[in-house]
């Protein structure tokens, strides 16, 4: 049965706040294996991570993980983390002049716990397709990592997708995920990814098919060769306009946001409100549902609880332990869940 985590008394919190004056941190994303975290965020065009080694209650010092050019950075565009075997990877998307210009998914490793990191590759194989900036990158078993992207190779906004099998050295030949019959997908709400504990691939997106912006997911069995799409939720969104606001998909279910208000929905099962508000994220660990996003200033969690006063754009990750983050006035904000 799954049970919704109410985050009473979080046994833990901080604030990391940059050391150069006028830099804000933003857009932070959380991975999280065993008791090993990371979070990776943006400060202007560079990348940077910190690393704990114990189920998120300290973090070391950011270390700056590198920079492919411009970056694109805010609305849910910035770098994402995963860790896959005994790497760590982070992507992001970048390029000469930035978003809307160019720009392509790039991905960085490294193989000493975030110390030190590569150069950075790029995985989409057609140059600036990926120019709106939003993307996607999660592992799963065996080394594999699936990034989707908003990809612009073509007229009309598509999904496309590539998978590595070893740990983020080399990526596969470039995915269609998903096109639309009407021609384009929504332009500008990311995607997000999941590998399922059988391999299938999974990434969801908001669609636009008749005048609706509603959100779809698409499978495919773990050779990638064919992505299914459906659709998600019972209702639907008829909008002439990008809400810019993608939700989450993870073992077990997703969130996402359907006007003004946030929706779970269980794998399977009929959708739920969770609350008003945008920008959800949420993770399933140990049979609860950790869920959270924007109500105005202020980050609200499941439960009707408060997880910060004032924040923006949070994720959560969570196996062992589950840790949120988010953006705070320049700073990122770090709360261990579980």
């Amino acid at each position: 049965m799954i049970q919704l985590a109410l985050f009473f008394g979080m046994p833990f919190a901080m604030n990391i706040a940059p050391d150069t004056p006028g830099v804000a941190y933003k857009q932070p994303q959380v991975a999280v294996d065993g008791a090993r975290a990371a979070i990776a965020f943006g400060a202007g065009n560079d990348i940077f991570c910190i690393t704990s080694a114990d189920g998120g209650k300290t973090f070391g010092k950011p270390v700056k993980v590198g920079s492919g050019g411009v970056m694109s950075l805010g609305r849910h565009r910035g770098p994402r983390v995963a860790f896959s075997g005994g790497a760590l990877v982070i992507s992001a998307v970048a390029g000469a002049q930035g978003m809307g210009k160019d720009g392509d998914v790039v991905s960085f490793r490294s193989v000493d716990s975030g110390k030190t990191w590569s150069k950075a590759a790029r995985i989409n194989d057609v140059e600036s397709s990926a120019r709106e900036g939003l993307h996607a990158m999660v592992s799963g078993p065996g080394g594999v990592l699936f990034a989707a992207w908003l990809d612009l190779r073509v007229k009309g906004m598509r999904l496309y997708g590539a998978v590595s099998r070893d740990a983020g050295v080399t990526w596969s030949k470039n995915l269609v995920v998903y096109e639309s019959p009407d021609g384009h997908i929504c332009e500008c709400c990311h995607p997000s990814a999941m590998i399922a504990a059988d391999g299938s691939l999974h990434a969801m997106f908001r669609n636009w098919l008749d005048g609706s912006r509603d959100m779809w997911e698409a499978v495919s069995a773990p050779d990638a060769t064919k992505f299914e799409a459906h659709k998600l939720g019972q209702g639907t969104w008829k909008l002439n306009a990008c809400p810019m606001d993608g939700g989450s998909v993870f073992t077990g279910g997703s969130v996402w946001r359907r006007d003004g208000a946030v929706f779970f929905a269980a794998t399977g099962k009929p959708e739920v409100e969770l609350g008003k508000g945008k920008d959800p994220s949420a993770t399933m660990a140990h049979g609860e549902l950790f869920a959270a996003w924007s109500e105005g200033a202020a980050i609200k969690a499941t439960g009707g609880k408060s997880l910060a006063a004032d924040g923006a754009f949070v994720n959560i990750a969570g196996t062992d332990a589950v840790i949120a983050t988010w953006e705070s006035k320049g700073s990122i904000g770090i709360a261990k869940l579980r």
